[in-house]
């Protein structure tokens, strides 16, 4: 599927993706991917699937780091939840979050980049 928005050409936006990738502002990006309007880290929770096996409570706390209010998290093809434990770095940074399937996660983040919020994107890929 193809998204597009022109009028944000500085932001880092979601412009497609596929079961075997996202396109970050036109760039193939493959694996797990983190973003926030200005950067795009791809190596961003190496052991993580879309299951959520392997995902650290340190991978999501890398949101902080990027200046997030809110993360949201794209779980593959279905959302998923994780364990509770993993959500405290977030709960004591005072970030929201939310786990949502890989293609609502990336339309939502398109609109909250676009409305200037602070957000950041994690996608984890489904192996």
């Amino acid at each position: 599927m193809k998204l597009y928005q022109d009028n944000n050409a500085n932001i880092n936006v979601v412009t497609g993706y596929g079961d075997d990738h996202v396109m970050i502002s036109r760039v193939r990006h493959e694996g797990n991917v983190l973003l926030s309007a200005s950067r795009v880290i791809t190596d961003w929770a190496p052991q993580a699937a879309g299951d959520l096996s392997g995902l650290q409570a340190e991978d999501l706390a890398a949101a902080r780091e990027l200046g997030a209010e809110i993360l949201i998290v794209g779980t593959g093809r279905r959302q998923r939840f994780p364990q509770p434990q993993l959500l405290r770095p977030l709960i004591e940074s005072r970030i929201g979050f939310e786990f949502m399937d890989f293609s609502a996660a990336c339309r939502t983040y398109n609109i909250l980049v676009g409305e200037g919020r602070a957000v950041v994107l994690g996608l984890l890929r489904d192996r």
